[in-house]
């Protein structure tokens, strides 16, 4: 198969290693990380993206790896468009199928992808539900305006109300508001960093921690797992991945499925 994968920035290395592996022809396309923050514009670039890859029309604008005009492919036929996405604060919800199937994990965030699953994620949040998540390429990627690690689904609102901050008033005063108002230990006590066996990086480590004596958390080294990812990339689509037909739509789930298909 000729697969299509549209991916955030803070799954980059887990992707490429796993299209590396695939036995299919995978074409990888990063977007930029801190879109899910805006769920409406980071789900109109992903249809866009979906809409040109179906039409054979490969995309550079507003991605990492951008193109002139002069070097766009046109012609080139998917069998499948691949997200390497969660559901993302429903970012993806809402998205269509073109004229190719539209595979997704059935994941929240993420974090579950970088755990390999549901039922760890399920575990991760039920045993520390207060903890923020932190990997690699999401913590070396990140700019000046973007949040160092990764909250967990159901803390959305004291990381969106930093973001805000950060906007408005730079990282450094971003900081001190937060702290000064209690709001991360209002909502956290844990931070988590994710050893995805990916270049795994001592300074990127080293940095969480800090970041968690700053706060006063506690810190945890957690294995990560890309089974999820893998099987993504290599077409192993069964009842933990979304499959959505042309002219079908992603729909959120309320129930353990994470998302469903409608119409």
């Amino acid at each position: 198969m000729h697969l299509k994968c549209l991916t955030c920035e803070a799954l980059a290395r887990p992707v490429y290693l796993s299209a590396a592996h695939s036995p299919h022809v995978v074409d990888v396309e990063l977007l930029r990380l801190g879109w899910h923050s805006d769920p409406q514009a980071l789900r109109s670039r992903l249809q866009a993206r979906i809409d040109a890859a179906a039409a054979g029309l490969e995309t550079g604008a507003d991605t990492v790896n951008e193109r002139t005009s002069a070097e766009l492919d046109l012609g080139r036929s998917y069998d499948a468009i691949l997200l390497a996405y969660g559901l993302c604060g429903r970012s993806t919800e809402g998205l269509v199928a073109r004229g190719v199937p539209l595979v997704v994990p059935r994941a929240h965030d993420c974090i579950t992808l970088f755990l390999g699953g549901r039922a760890r994620y399920q575990r991760e949040f039920s045993d520390h539900p207060g903890t923020y998540w932190y990997a690699q390429d999401y913590v070396e990627r990140k700019t000046g305006n973007t949040v160092l690690s990764l909250g967990a689904e159901g803390y959305d609102d004291v990381a969106e109300m930093y973001d805000t901050y950060v906007e408005k008033y730079g990282k450094d005063n971003a900081d001190y508001l937060m702290e000064v108002m209690g709001a991360w230990s209002q909502h956290y006590n844990r931070a988590a960093y994710i050893r995805l066996g990916v270049a795994d990086s001592p300074a990127i480590e080293a940095e969480t921690r800090d970041e968690a004596s700053r706060r006063g958390w506690s810190f945890d080294q957690v294995a990560g797992d890309l089974v999820l990812v893998r099987r993504l990339l290599e077409g192993d689509w069964d009842e933990d991945f979304l499959v959505v037909q042309p002219g079908g739509q992603i729909r959120m789930a309320y129930d353990e499925r994470v998302v469903t298909c409608g119409a």
